[in-house]
């Protein structure tokens, strides 16, 4: 470790978080930032924050992390259909180590490269080890996927896999143990989660609503729900897991992790039944893996149908901060 005391946090800035970006017209080292905006466009804004401790352990690879901290943003751009354009990083460090920045500003920028988007300004402060991320992204007018448009008759569709980050955080806490090869296979889920922004610019004119799934399929999907005053029945066979997770089904963790586990910053959407073909050409086309698990009721609530088309009661939910 190499710690040292930096002149100022602006030197921080300027050594680390400081590089040239695209489509800004006053970038880092100013107030505010000034953003050039396309004609004809609604800018997309969301904020995520993750705190050591709780969302990472605090011995995390550093470079690891500067990906997770804004993939896990841009994940919910990709659920608004947008294309990432802006990024603000608020950190807080409790203490300047020159390794352990340089490399967590390497995570970042790789990131901030294969999406396009620049980080633009920020602010730097000394306290317990935090990040948050402002992520901005432009999206033709009247096109964003928002939480509010699903409709009965829709299918509810889910991109990848589920379970995968569950799993392997399982594994880290020493709830189960994998083989070095599935270990280092569910770990990438968890560390370098994908966001899926071209699925998400792709779903602008076929589906109705989506969400990103951060806290697990059934609490994202209730959040869809909620705010289009929908129900849903999912069918309990049909939930994409990857192979290593389909050999765990026999664990007692394995509903909690699928359905409830959260990480996977996954798609879910819905879509009317009669886009079925397009949306499996986008899976196609992506290389990406769609499933069609249930469908949007007008019968409040959200349920789990076993093969026969019966309820399922399983007791899981998803992640809350909060929660007692």
């Amino acid at each position: 470790m190499n710690t040292t005391s930096m002149s100022s946090e602006f030197d921080l800035i300027r050594q680390y978080f400081s590089r040239p970006a695209a489509n800004v017209v006053l970038g880092v080292g100013d107030d505010c930032a000034l953003l050039q905006t396309g004609a004809g466009m609604q800018l997309a804004v969301s904020t995520d924050t993750l705190v050591a401790g709780v969302h990472f352990f605090p011995d995390a690879d550093p470079a690891s992390l500067g990906w997770k901290s804004l993939a896990v943003n841009l994940s919910d751009l990709a659920a608004m259909g947008a294309t990432p354009r802006w990024a603000t990083l608020a950190i807080t460090l409790p203490y300047v180590d020159d390794e352990w920045l340089a490399a967590y500003a390497d995570g970042v920028y790789r990131c901030a490269t294969d999406y396009g988007i620049s980080l633009v300004g920020g602010d730097t402060t000394r306290g317990p080890l935090s990040m948050t991320f402002t992520v901005m992204g432009e999206v033709p007018a009247g096109q964003a996927l928002r939480r509010d448009g699903a409709q009965a008759g829709d299918t509810v569709w889910v991109s990848g896999t589920l379970g995968d980050a569950a799993f392997a955080l399982a594994a880290i806490q020493g709830h189960l143990n994998l083989s070095d090869a599935d270990f280092a296979t569910l770990g990438t889920r968890l560390h370098a989660p994908i966001p899926r922004v071209a699925l998400g610019q792709a779903l602008r004119r076929l589906a109705h609503s989506a969400i990103d799934i951060s806290d697990g399929l059934l609490a994202d999907l209730g959040h869809i729900l909620e705010n289009s005053h929908v129900g849903a029945e999912l069918d309990y066979i049909r939930l994409p897991v990857s192979e290593i997770v389909h050999d765990l089904a026999a664990h007692p963790a394995f509903d909690r992790c699928v359905l409830a586990g959260g990480d996977d910053y996954e798609l879910c959407f819905t879509a009317p039944a009669d886009n079925e073909d397009a949306i499996a050409a986008v899976g196609e086309k992506l290389g990406l893996r769609l499933t069609a698990i249930g469908r949007i009721s007008a019968m409040p609530g959200l349920r789990l149908m076993d093969a026969e088309g019966l309820p399922i009661t399983l007791d899981v939910a998803g992640y809350d901060h909060f929660a007692s």
